[in-house]
């Protein structure tokens, strides 16, 4: 039987001191670990250097699970979990919700190892709340489809969702395609529909507003490649 257990490690959605933003329980548990899985090292080692391991990040071992990982790179990091107790960090906010990392939890599921989810800001449910749409039933539709076709009836089927169960829908996008997504909901979404839009959640320039699509297309923003999360509320 396996000695450590998988501790699920939030972090900062933007350059914050993570005593800020990560609860002091979860740094406790973050700064008694050794071993890390990460989405991009560079990125966890800035991380955990201003989380108070500053001086000692030499002594941590790194191995990187990321969108290019194989199936068989995941199996491999199993022994892992015989030397002790391993952290999984994603780039930002959650680890393995709509992230790579899920691959891990589920490799540790099937293998009977102990997973600890810890505190730390969910960039969807941040949105949600701030939205003033439907939190009480509500569906997290991830990534819609790069290629434009599919993207717009991805848009018509979560509108049509939406309707049919009073259901908020949500969903994220390449940073770099956000402009192109926007343009997309405004063409396809019925001019009733809500439509939330919040980017740069938790930063000093976070923009967070939600309106109907026909107030929307009077005045359609600009979001950039700011990180952003969708949310549509059909009537």
């Amino acid at each position: 039987m396996s000695k450590g257990k998988l501790y699920l490690i939030p972090s900062p959605l933007g350059e914050y001191d993570p005593a800020e933003v990560i609860p002091e329980g979860t740094l406790r548990v973050l700064k008694g670990l050794q071993t890390f899985v990460v989405e991009e090292t560079r990125t966890a080692r800035r991380y955990l250097s201003a989380a108070g391991l500053k001086g000692h990040i030499g002594e941590l071992e790194f191995h990187e699970l990321n969108e290019h990982t194989a199936s068989a790179e995941v199996e491999a990091l199993l022994p892992l979990f015989d030397k002790g107790d391993v952290g999984l960090i994603s780039e930002a906010g959650l680890p393995a919700v709509a992230d790579p990392g899920a691959a891990l939890v589920a490799l540790c599921h099937r293998h009977g190892i102990g997973v600890v989810p810890l505190v730390g800001p969910s960039s969807l449910m941040l949105a949600l709340m701030a939205s003033g749409l439907d939190g009480q039933s509500f569906a997290f539709r991830g990534y819609l489809p790069a290629k434009t076709d599919e993207r717009r009836a991805a848009i018509r089927r979560c509108e049509k969702d939406s309707a049919a169960l009073h259901q908020s829908q949500i969903f994220i996008e390449t940073p770099y395609r956000n402009d192109s997504l926007l343009g997309d909901l405004l063409e396809q979404l019925s001019p009733a529909t809500r439509l939330c839009l919040a980017a740069d959640i938790t930063l000093p320039d976070a923009f967070i507003r939600t309106d109907s699509v026909a107030g929307w297309r009077k005045n359609k923003p600009l979001i950039g490649k700011r990180p952003c999360v969708f949310i549509i509320l059909a009537k």
